[in-house]
């Protein structure tokens, strides 16, 4: 596990918001490099790794983004005012220290607000709102500030680095989705020395968390017969969720979507579900099924491409999505990996 725990925390102590994956992207090519036959860049800045083959074209696909900021105004103080990219929930940014990325380089600093102290009772009462939060990170003027590298538009995310936990589990930033990119990594390397009849393709792509972009034209390009997406899900395993709403767990295995967004998303045809399905069956892999009323994946864009590309998702469940101290089961990544190489190994004899 220490190699997968290593592959896993190179991706996610690494920044890189929706749009500005460069870093990422960089990191994905090198660990595809020896991994595939040709690894390049699109257009919209997707990474694609290919590994050439006789059989089905399979896409295997991860985004690189991760959720973040960007800086809307600099105040007269040097303060930075900032919108979201991606889904925050306001309360969770409160306190968090963070990472600017300026013209020199990376800046440090707080994401702070109007101290409790001084607010009226009811007020320390209410959740603060995004919009009443600023990010401090020194300056003391505005002039300072765009000295210091920032601008409007600089991207900013989270500082924090992968953790161990107890039992195999980790935490970290990111893990939405850079465990999905882990998982698809440590699936070809899986496949390395193995004589896979398919065309594989392993995909980075960007721009998921804004609305599934980078899936949408890379699919297009490569009209795939069948793509794979590498993510990870919300488990039910934790204080404040019922089974009712999420039966999922930690531990359990890979999850397999049947559903996702009360079917607004993706309905997995049956043949994908029975291909993936009986490949875990076959090899003895631990595995849950999962209908979803929640977010969506790549694979809702996926599988509209053109005359329709047959798309399953296989996940990694994991909780506190969204979030800065993300928890997941590094023995459930590595089965998501297995399951995806075991997957691509018999889909000649399924698609």
């Amino acid at each position: 596990m220490d190699q997968l725990r290593e592959l896993l925390a190179t991706f996610a102590n690494a920044q890189g918001v929706s749009g500005y994956e460069d870093d990422i992207a960089g990191l994905l090519q090198e660990h595809l490099a020896d991994l595939t036959d040709e690894v390049r860049t699109d257009t919209m800045g997707n990474v694609i790794g290919t590994r050439n083959g006789d059989g089905p074209k399979i896409m295997i696909a991860a985004h690189m983004d991760e959720i973040g900021l960007m800086v809307k105004y600099i105040d007269d103080k040097g303060f930075l005012r900032f919108v979201p990219l991606g889904g925050w929930v306001d309360q969770i940014l409160l306190g968090q220290r963070v990472v600017v990325q300026g013209r020199e380089g990376n800046l440090y600093g707080v994401v702070g607000s109007r101290p409790p102290h001084i607010m009226e009772p009811d007020d320390r009462k209410k959740v603060i709102k995004l919009k009443d939060m600023f990010i401090d990170i020194g300056a003391s003027s505005r002039e300072e500030a765009e000295e210091f590298g920032v601008q409007i538009g600089s991207t900013i995310t989270i500082d924090r680095d992968l953790r161990p936990l107890k039992g195999n589990l980790v935490t970290g930033k990111a893990f939405d989705d850079r465990a999905g990119m882990a998982m698809m990594v440590a699936a070809m390397r899986r496949l390395k020395d193995l004589e896979v009849r398919a065309t594989v393709y392993a995909v980075g792509t960007v721009q998921e968390e804004v609305g599934l972009k980078g899936a949408r034209t890379s699919a297009y390009g490569l009209d795939p017969d069948v793509a794979l997406i590498s993510e990870v899900t919300i488990p039910g395993d934790h204080p404040g969720v019922t089974k009712e709403e999420r039966h999922v767990t930690i531990g359990g295995g890979p999850v397999l979507t049947v559903a996702d967004s009360d079917g607004r998303g993706i309905l997995v045809q049956r043949k994908v579900i029975d291909w993936l399905r009986g490949t875990a069956d076959a090899k003895g892999i631990s595995y849950q099924m999962d209908v979803g009323s929640g977010g969506t994946t790549d694979a809702t864009a996926i599988h509209l491409v053109k005359t329709g590309v047959p798309s399953g998702v296989i996940s990694v469940a994991t909780r506190y999505i969204h979030s800065p101290i993300e928890v997941l089961s590094l023995e459930d990544l590595d089965r998501g990996a297995q399951l995806i190489a075991e997957a691509v190994m018999s889909a000649h004899e399924h698609l």
